[in-house]
């Protein structure tokens, strides 16, 4: 058998082996990457539901201690200092080493933690629709594929069509994610383009590598079934033979 034959049919067993194995996969990545470009982004972000970059400015009038004062109770040096509304109250955000804490901007009185009532508040002033749908509210204290922003956080599903989520940081009571039936159903498909089936964020997996590997073999194998299968040279290669 010639050394072009051996080529010829190796190639096309290993091609056909791993057209089997791949192709399934492939399917998948093109099908996923399909949707998720054709699914709206502001959707999947929930930005017609929920306002995240809502800001209410500071009453003018209002007396504010001086930052001074503020820093006097802290025990840890300042890196950085805002003053913002929070829940309909003017206040200053401080963040030390330790992380970052809540003072009354009138007081200068360090603030509890944001509770559930609080934070049910602020995402029910951010719930973009007129009609505001009745919510639950619970604790997240452990990331998830769903949520990997600040903990501890306070969760509010509401009880709309999109199953809407929307996440509140304890520390700061500011909007830290908003989920609806859209964004998981392009979290999943993007689980299964990036094959990170459990924490949905990994694409550097073994199994993405070796399919992704797998892939360019097969296009390789492919270029080399195709190449010795042209019609161009097959037809040329009959002419010589009957002109010898």
């Amino acid at each position: 058998m010639r050394k072009k034959q051996r080529i010829h049919i190796l190639a096309s067993r290993f091609h056909k082996w791993l057209s089997l194995f791949i192709g399934a996969q492939v399917l998948i990545w093109f099908a996923s990457g399909a949707l998720m470009s054709f699914l709206p982004i502001d959707k999947v972000r929930g930005e017609h539901l929920v306002d995240r970059e809502r800001v209410v400015p500071i009453p003018v009038g209002l007396t504010l201690v001086s930052p001074d004062r503020i820093r006097e109770q802290t025990s840890e040096p300042v890196e950085a200092m805002t003053w913002h509304m929070v829940d309909g109250r003017p206040v200053a955000e401080v963040t030390t080493a330790k992380g970052i804490r809540l003072y009354d901007a009138g007081t200068g009185q360090l603030l509890p933690p944001v509770d559930a009532p609080m934070a049910t508040r602020i995402a029910e002033a951010a719930w973009k629709p007129e009609a505001k749908p009745g919510s639950t509210v619970s604790r997240v204290t452990k990331e998830s594929p769903e949520y990997r922003g600040a903990l501890p956080a306070w969760q509010i599903a509401f009880a709309d069509p999109d199953h809407t989520s929307v996440f509140v940081a304890e520390d700061t009571g500011k909007i830290t994610a908003t989920r609806t039936g859209v964004w998981r159903l392009y979290d999943f498909f993007w689980s299964l383009h990036i094959m990170d089936w459990k924490d949905h964020e990994d694409f550097n997996t073994w199994w993405l590598l070796a399919f992704a590997i797998g892939g360019l073999t097969l296009g390789l194998t492919g270029t080399v079934l195709l190449f010795m299968r042209w019609p161009v040279r097959r037809r040329s290669r009959r002419k010589r033979t009957q002109a010898v």
